[in-house]
């Protein structure tokens, strides 16, 4: 029998099945993890070529400024999921367990009546499966490059079956990605489909057909490679992520994969043992060995996106071939930046561009204006809002999100937000960057960084100084900048109820730097 609360829910779900029939947008969200936008083409890469990637920006809208809130994976990736910063969500860092029971947009889809699934990387803890997905298949932790064993929930009722996979993880995503679009969705029901890479994140192992791609090219360096952190903040200083002693054995690919099959074994040997025995025949030291180090820590990166942007043609040409391209939008970024080298640096964490902005690229056949590109301050957490509307669902009124509805259609609201508050927290843990908070505008950022030893503020002008070196905070001419950006600071902090102690969450027990330096090196 039908309560006065569930004929409200039917007749809800019925009129925007009504509004919308069939013409409901599909949504396919591809998620890479640490791909930088220095390393797309259609950002202005001088670094490769990613022509599938850049496909999207061609036909659809590419976003300059879409800025994470805490650039770490876990934490970005909870964030999409509630549309709420990491302290409400309960996600600071990683080795936090994500709360699967609070409020999630795939939850919502499913009342709006959407099909929800989830392929790849998760990394949001493996306690309980993703909730709000009608089908999951994904990676234990991290995952490998090699040999995935996967979680499957074929049924989305929370029991999960052990999967071991055989192949390079880029490629088994995208099959099965594939084969959900082709067998397992069902075809009278709009769907959200988000399909996650592992790659390329830390340790870059490439695939088998890209192992020896790159060989014959000496890449660029980046202007700030050789850093000099004497005339930066105590922050800057004692991170472990750099390029010259930071990068160990496994990184740079001196020792091999532990998990691979015989073939896959011979393969990689065969790609990489003569340019190891010349490294180890003559050693290097000093600034060649660095200049050495980039080029094998970048050349590998490149080669791990090679097989993403593989995989996203494969899902193009099938939309293409299956005519669902016209009534699916496509979404491509990545949890949040990465460092190539910039500040000799790898890695993510820091407020600075390279790690705060993430590529961001949206097709949707006429709505979206093709070629376009948007330079409003958009985020990861205005995804959840965003697809909800798309969807004819109401947004929740405590998510800090907003949806970017209007702007896919080319129509800015007036009031669209001007600033983006950025809080990191994980300290001490890997990489030891210190815990900071700030505010940016697109041109200035405001940061502070604070622990037990450190309490620094910082001011970069993006105009002035845009290799980010410069500190103008005490500068006077700044004065009345620091003072204005520090108020709407204070305000956002205040509007987003951000504790001034940080939560318990953000927080392990045991933690101590010298825990990280003994682990990184």
């Amino acid at each position: 029998m039908f309560t006065r609360n569930r004929l409200l829910v039917f007749f809800s779900i019925l009129g925007i099945s009504q509004l919308f029939g069939q013409e409901r947008p599909n949504i396919v969200f591809i998620f890479s993890d640490d791909h930088a936008y220095q390393a797309v083409s259609a950002y202005g890469s001088v670094l490769n070529e990613t022509p599938n990637i850049d496909r999207l920006a061609t036909e659809g809208m590419l976003f300059d400024r879409c800025y994470v809130t805490n650039s770490i994976c876990g934490p970005q990736r909870a964030t999409i999921q509630t549309g709420k910063y990491s302290h409400k969500n309960g996600f600071l860092r990683n080795g936090n367990h994500f709360d699967g029971n609070q409020k999630t947009f795939p939850k919502l889809l499913q009342k709006a009546g959407y099909q929800t699934a989830v392929i790849g990387k998760w990394h949001l803890g493996e306690h309980m499966p993703p909730k709000g997905y009608d089908y999951s298949e994904v990676l234990i932790g991290q995952g490998p490059y090699y040999n995935p064993p996967m979680l499957k929930d074929e049924n989305g009722d929370g029991k999960q079956e052990r999967i071991q996979h055989t192949g390079y993880t880029s490629d088994i995503i995208s099959d099965l990605t594939l084969a959900w679009l082709k067998n397992g969705r069902e075809p009278n029901k709009p769907f959200m489909l988000m399909t996650q890479h592992k790659a390329p994140h830390r340790n870059w192992q490439p695939g088998p057909k890209y192992l020896t791609k790159y060989d014959d090219q000496v890449m660029p360096e980046p202007a700030t490679l050789f850093e000099d952190y004497n005339i930066r903040l105590k922050a800057h200083r004692d991170q472990a992520m750099q390029i010259d002693r930071d990068l160990n054995a496994n990184d740079l690919k001196l020792v091999s994969p532990t998990n691979l099959t015989p073939e896959q074994l011979k393969t990689w040997t065969n790609a990489y043992r003569y340019k190891n025995n010349r490294f180890l025949d003559s050693p290097l030291t000093g600034v060649p060995e660095i200049r050495w180090k980039y080029q094998r820590y970048i050349k590998d990166y490149l080669r791990s996106i090679d097989s993403v942007d593989e995989a996203v043609g494969e899902i193009l040409d099938y939309l293409d071939e299956s005519g669902l391209a016209d009534n699916t939008i496509v979404i491509y970024t990545s949890d949040q930046g990465f460092y190539l080298g910039e500040h000799g640096w790898f890695d993510k964490r820091w407020i600075y561009e390279e790690s705060l902005k993430t590529p961001f690229i949206v097709r949707w056949p006429g709505t979206v204006k093709t070629g376009s590109k948007n330079e409003d301050i958009v985020s990861p957490i205005d995804f959840a809002a965003t697809f909800l509307e798309i969807a004819g669902h109401s947004v929740p009124e405590d998510w800090d999100g907003r949806s970017i509805l209007p702007i896919l259609k080319g129509d800015t609201p007036n009031d669209w937000r001007k600033f983006l508050y950025y809080h990191y927290y994980e300290y001490p843990g890997w990489h030891l960057v210190r815990r900071h908070y700030g505010i940016v505008d697109g041109r200035y950022k405001l940061i502070h960084f604070y622990e037990d030893d450190v309490d620094e503020w910082e001011l970069i002008d993006l105009v002035a100084d845009p290799l980010e070196q410069k500190n103008f905070f005490h500068d006077p001419k700044y004065e009345l900048i620091v003072h204005s950006l520090g108020r709407e600071l204070e305000r956002l902090r205040m509007q987003l109820d951000v504790p001034d102690e940080d939560p318990k969450a953000s927080f392990m027990q045991g933690d101590t730097p010298e825990r990280y330096l003994g682990l990184l090196r």
